[in-house]
């Protein structure tokens, strides 16, 4: 009986394991929306050098899955570390829901917002949920997106 018993905290233990493993190789909502705080906060003091550390993925602005990505008035992307100058606004997901639209009707100055939307994990090709917490700074829409 104590040999199945061990067993049981044995088997346990690895899948605690794997269940952190998991969550460490991805970001969380948590970690989302406090990278969002941290890069509203870097436009307000200097936008044109936080913009440029969003696209690089420097200062602190990229952590495995997570990075900051804004859009400026004209629709286009002003920090993205692929995008930069393509549009936001006209971006779609993978099933054809126009996310930049939502995105930038969503996004409120002094408010953090949530919008839902499919997208492939990095290196993949399969689209799952994914949801990207949206704010207005000045004249920046920006927002961190965290898979689910």
């Amino acid at each position: 009986m104590k040999f199945k018993s061990l067993l049981c905290v044995i088997a346990s233990a690895g899948l605690l394991a794997n269940s952190a493993t998991f969550a460490a190789e991805f970001g969380t909502a948590d970690e989302a929306k406090a990278m969002l705080t941290k890069a509203a906060a870097a436009v307000k003091v200097d936008k044109a050098k936080a913009l440029s550390e969003f696209a690089k993925g420097e200062g602190g602005f990229k952590d495995r899955d997570l990075y900051p990505f804004c859009g400026g008035p004209d629709g286009l992307f002003t920090a993205h570390p692929t995008l930069t100058g393509k549009s936001l606004k006209d971006l779609k997901d993978k099933t054809g829901k126009p996310l930049g639209e939502e995105i930038y009707a969503t996004a409120k100055e002094g408010e953090v917002k949530e919008v839902s939307y499919m997208w492939p994990r990095p290196g993949q090709t399969d689209p799952v949920q994914k949801v990207s917490y949206v704010t207005k700074i000045g004249d920046q829409t920006c927002a961190v997106g965290y898979y689910k």
